[in-house]
C-alpha cells in the first residue's frame, strides 16, 4: 500500500546531495514515481524546503556553502512540519564532516541513512570506515543504531548486506538486494531519496522507512538476476524499480528492540 500511495501522490523531494549523485538520485526517483529536485543554493533552499514533501541532505561532497545551504533547508523543513532525510556519508573521515554531523542532527532529521561505520561514527563508538565504504557490518551497528534512535528521536537505517531500521523502540531486519549494488555508484545516495519519497506520504516514519529498504532490495534482487555486470545491473534496476509490484514484496521482520 505504501508504494502504491507513493505513486499517487507522486511527492516531491528536494535534494541536496553530491554531484556524484544528483543524475542517477533523480533517474531512480522518477522511476519509483516520485518528483526530484536539486536544489542546493543558500538563497533559496529553506524557501524550496517548505514547498516540497521531503528533502534530503548528503554531505559526499561537502563545503562551506553547502554545509550552511543545508542547515537552513533542514530548519525549514523542521518548521514547516515537513520530514528529511539526512545521509551522513563518510562521516568519520575528518574532523569538518564530524563537525557537519552535529551540525546537522542538531536540527532533528526524521531518518538517519548511513553504513555501519557512518552510524558508529555518529554514535562515536568506534569506527574504521574508510571513505564512503563500510568496514562494518549492520549488525555490528545495531546497538549504535538504537542508541542514536533514542539520543535523536530520529529513525536511523542501518544499510549493508542485511539492512537495519529501528527508532529505538522496534527493529527491523531487511534481506534482499545483490552484491553487485555496491559496484554501482551511488545507489546508497540514491535510496536516501527513495527513503524521503516513502516517508512524505506515511505517518509511521519507521514502517515507511521499512518500506522503502525492501523494495530497494527487491529491486537489487530482480536486477541482479537479469544483468551481467555493473553496467546492465544499473539499467535493470531502473526497471525493476519501474515495475515492482507492491503485492510481490516479502514481508518484512519486526521485532523489538531489548
Amino acid at each position: 500500500m505504501r508504494l502504491e500511495q507513493l505513486r499517487h501522490t507522486t511527492p516531491l523531494i528536494h535534494n541536496i546531495t553530491n554531484y556524484v549523485a544528483m543524475n542517477s538520485m533523480a533517474n531512480i526517483l522518477l522511476a519509483l514515481g516520485a518528483s526530484p529536485a536539486m536544489v542546493h543554493a543558500r538563497e533559496e533552499v529553506a524557501e524550496f524546503a517548505s514547498i516540497a514533501h521531503a528533502l534530503t541532505i548528503n554531505i559526499g561532497t561537502l563545503s562551506a556553502d553547502w554545509l550552511e545551504a543545508m542547515q537552513q533547508a533542514a530548519r525549514s523543513a523542521t518548521q514547516h512540519g515537513k520530514p528529511w532525510v539526512f545521509d551522513p556519508v563518510a562521516v568519520g573521515a575528518t574532523q569538518y564532516r564530524q563537525q557537519a554531523g552535529r551540525l546537522l542532527i542538531a536540527e532533528r532529521p526524521s531518518v538517519i541513512r548511513g553504513n555501519a561505520s557512518e552510524i558508529l561514527a555518529l554514535a562515536q563508538q568506534a569506527s574504521t570506515g574508510r571513505g564512503v565504504d563500510s568496514t562494518a557490518a549492520s549488525d555490528a551497528a545495531r546497538d549504535a543504531a538504537s542508541e542514536l534512535a533514542r539520543a535523536t528521536g530520529a529513525v536511523v537505517a542501518v544499510t549493508g548486506e542485511i539492512d537495519l531500521v529501528t527508532d529505538g523502540k522496534r527493529l527491523a531486519r531487511i534481506h534482499g538486494g545483490h552484491p553487485m549494488m555496491p559496484r554501482v555508484t551511488t545507489l546508497g545516495c540514491s535510496l536516501t531519496g527513495v527513503v524521503a519519497a516513502f516517508i512524505a506520504t506515511s505517518e509511521d516514519t519507521f514502517l515507511a522507512t521499512c518500506a522503502a529498504l525492501a523494495c530497494y532490495a527487491e529491486a537489487g534482487r530482480i536486477a541482479g538476476a537479469a544483468s551481467s555486470g555493473p553496467g546492465s545491473f544499473s539499467s535493470a534496476f531502473l526497471d525493476a524499480l519501474y515495475q515492482l509490484d507492491a503485492g510481490s514484496l516479502p514481508p518484512v521482520e519486526i521485532t523489538h528492540v531489548e
